[in-house]
């Protein structure tokens, strides 16, 4: 089921919130919430619906089990049980075909059968929620949960079930323990300014440009001059900014509406003076989870300068894995990691002007996206090939496309614009009818609801 799309909005939603909010705080509400996540998921496949509860369980169980083992030793033997669990499934659904066709093309035959599994939507998002949760029960950050019902209502919720933002219990811990009876007027009126807000985001910006911009110039990757060429990296650079914060907003707002305050996922990354300042600001709760269970485990900055790097460029590369299996997401990876190793070892030297280090590090993020964006390294280097230049100009491009070339820089300039967190709307009767008009607005583009980008991951 898609935010964006008449049933959910119309249907689904009333009725949860309906219900939901007609209860007292307690199992009827955590019910309802985990039902409806299920009914949500279970649109797509009632198959992986299943996956989900059958790994659910298995967390629960063993974080159970973990906490009740009195020796070190038994409670490291049932993280490993959790672990290989969820990075198990990871590997069979998204993993092993990828490595299979690797392994065949470099022995030049079928060595190894590919499974050709479907991959479960938003697997990659909720199982690093999962996996948070046990580890932390391991390191004694949270108390474990000894119901059932409470872990599961914690992992299903619809709002970021399928594309994040990666939410930890210890996130949400005191959150859940302090259930508000009733919806105050004025968190409503930040619910929907986030939820509208971002609805606008995804379907009155970056639909609009993928469309017509990003995805017909990808098409044609071969044929691009210098001008599409940038028209498609610039253009990939704002669609994807505005579809993934659009459905990180309308996650929060959703949050709202059933009591909970998610945490921030995007802070204006385009603004960024540096890749680090970047991976401060862009997904917020994949970059911290990857440092806090990725990065510091493997040793940080702990253990000399040549490991840091090493470090920094192993967190970055699994990182760029965790979006895909495709070498394009190798690749992408692994320049964010030396970008963040040439960072780094910059760091003492004197900083760059603000707007020279701002305009250099959404250098280095543009290029990244095209490789990004891209279905191999092959149409990547076509699309790098016409960025520099060695295909020609194209300047007549420029002049077929000009209203949507105009669009696509209002879209940039938005990108760098104070944000939906950014703007606090008063409780007005004046402002209800300008969200009002927003949102019919939205809805009007509706018709053929598109999938988010985030999704696929």
């Amino acid at each position: 089921m898609l935010f964006n799309s008449y049933g959910f909005l119309f249907v689904f939603l009333p009725l949860v919130l309906g219900v939901y909010w007609s209860l007292r705080p307690g199992d009827g509400r955590k019910w309802v919430l985990l039902l409806s996540s299920y009914v949500f998921y279970g649109v797509w496949s009632w198959k992986f619906a299943a996956l989900m509860l059958a790994t659910t369980s298995v967390d629960y169980f063993t974080a159970q089990w973990l906490h009740r083992s009195a020796t070190p030793r038994g409670k490291r033997g049932w993280l490993v049980v959790s672990m290989v669990s969820n990075l198990g499934v990871l590997a069979a659904f998204k993993y092993f075909d990828f490595f299979a066709r690797s392994v065949n093309a470099v022995a030049g035959e079928p060595l190894v059968g590919l499974l050709d599994l479907t991959l479960p939507i938003g697997i990659s998002f909720y199982t690093f929620e999962s996996m948070s949760y046990t580890i932390d029960v391991y390191r004694g950050r949270v108390q474990v949960l000894h119901r059932f019902l409470d872990y599961a209502h914690f992992v299903t919720m619809f709002p970021r079930l399928v594309a994040g933002p990666i939410v930890r219990y210890i996130d949400l811990e005191q959150q859940l323990k302090d259930a508000k009876p009733k919806l105050e007027a004025a968190v409503v009126v930040e619910a929907l300014q986030f939820f509208v807000f971002g609805l606008l985001k995804k379907v009155v910006i970056a639909d609009p440009i993928a469309t017509k911009l990003v995805d017909p110039l990808f098409a044609q990757h071969g044929e691009l001059g210098l001008v599409p060429a940038w028209t498609a990296a610039l253009g990939y650079t704002a669609q994807l900014y505005f579809d993934f914060s659009g459905y990180s907003d309308m996650a929060m707002g959703l949050g709202l509406l059933v009591g909970l305050r998610l945490p921030r996922n995007f802070n204006l990354p385009y603004r960024a003076s540096s890749i680090s300042d970047f991976w401060r600001r862009w997904h917020i709760s994949l970059s911290t989870w990857l440092r806090d269970y990725l990065y510091i485990p493997l040793g940080g900055n702990r253990h000399g300068t040549a490991r840091t790097y090493l470090n920094l460029f192993l967190t970055m590369l699994l990182g760029g894995l965790w979006h895909g299996a495709n070498w394009t997401f190798v690749v992408w990876g692994a320049l964010h990691g030396a970008a963040l190793m040439v960072d780094h070892a910059t760091q003492a030297r004197p900083k760059l002007p603000a707007g020279l280090g701002r305009l250099l590090t959404l250098l280095v993020v543009v290029v990244g996206w095209v490789v990004f964006r891209a279905e191999s390294v092959g149409q990547a280097w076509t699309v790098y090939r016409g960025m520099l230049g060695l295909t020609g100009v194209d300047a007549a491009f420029a002049r077929a496309h000009m209203p949507m070339l105009a669009f696509l820089g209002v879209a940039l300039a938005l990108s760098v614009a104070p944000d939906t967190s950014d703007v606090k709307l008063p409780v007005r009767r004046v402002v209800a009818v300008l969200m009002a008009l927003a949102f019919a607005i939205a809805i009007t583009r509706m018709s053929v609801p598109s999938p988010f980008l985030y999704f696929q991951f």
